[in-house]
């Protein structure tokens, strides 16, 4: 082999040595891994009036059963109560009456409040509704268990000739307005709460057959009728306890068990 060509291969030799050398140590040296830091950012928070407690229809609201609550600012809707809005919000809802029940953690809006005035009643009372009174017992109030909200029928009982008696449904699927209690004291010392007066939802026409009833019967008796059946109608009456039909004022009369209409002839009083 030609000297010249020797040399021009031991370069070539010496050169990929040096170019493996380098590469190496470009190479060769430790790999820096970055590592990305995760950062957790809080969402700001703004404390809502909240139910401190399930709240049925009729509660009332006071320092123990409303809170305030720490509820993410993204989630705040119109309607909310703010402490940041209403700061005294606690002390003005004081005594306030739930119109539609509430549970526990639920955000306490307007809509489901009532005043705390004399007028809380009417603001519960649905459009065209009217409420009206009946006095219940533990015996004639299903135990004692009906409550705000049920739904119950009305039972009118009465005297028929001789000693018969006589029962039908005057008023059915009733919505129960309120239930005004007594502490009553039993023997041994405890107490028990006892509903003595129940305020009935009813419509124009269904006041006028309580108010009838009340005077016929011997006792009304409320049944208390299962929550399935809120879809059913509400509106059927014993029509024919009505003075007339034709919308004129008339003046209805009792009388044994008999309406005596105008003062005039006596209508037995159906029978069923």
């Amino acid at each position: 082999m030609k000297p010249a060509r020797i040399i021009i291969l031991s370069v070539a030799v010496v050169a990929a040595g040096l170019a493996g050398v380098l590469a190496m140590r470009m190479t060769g040296g430790q790999n820096i891994v970055q590592q990305a830091t995760e950062v957790i950012r809080k969402e700001p928070t703004v404390n809502v009036l909240v139910s401190a407690e399930n709240l049925p229809v009729g509660a009332r609201l006071n320092d123990k059963s409303i809170r305030w609550m720490e509820w993410p600012e993204g989630g705040i809707v119109e309607g909310f109560i703010t402490e940041a809005s209403r700061p005294q919000a606690m002390t003005e809802l004081q005594g306030a009456v739930v119109r539609l029940p509430m549970f526990a953690g639920e955000p306490v809006r307007a809509e489901k409040v009532a005043d705390s005035s004399n007028r809380i009643m009417s603001s519960i009372l649905p459009a065209g509704k009217r409420a009206v009174a009946t006095e219940i017992s533990v015996a004639t109030g299903a135990g004692g268990f009906v409550l705000p909200n049920d739904r119950v029928d009305v039972i009118m009982v009465r005297r028929s000739d001789g000693d018969r008696f006589l029962t039908e449904n005057v008023l059915n699927n009733i919505r129960v307005l309120a239930i005004d209690q007594q502490i009553q004291e039993k023997e041994d010392g405890s107490k028990t709460v006892v509903g003595t007066t129940a305020t009935l939802e009813l419509t124009p026409e269904q006041a006028k057959v309580i108010v009838v009833a009340q005077q016929m019967a011997d006792r009304l008796t409320l049944a208390l009728r299962s929550v399935a059946d809120v879809q059913e109608p509400d509106t059927q009456a014993a029509d024919y306890l009505l003075a007339g039909g034709d919308g004129k004022a008339e003046v209805q009369v009792i009388k044994s068990g008999a309406i005596v209409k105008n003062g005039g002839s006596t209508n037995p009083v159906q029978q069923q």
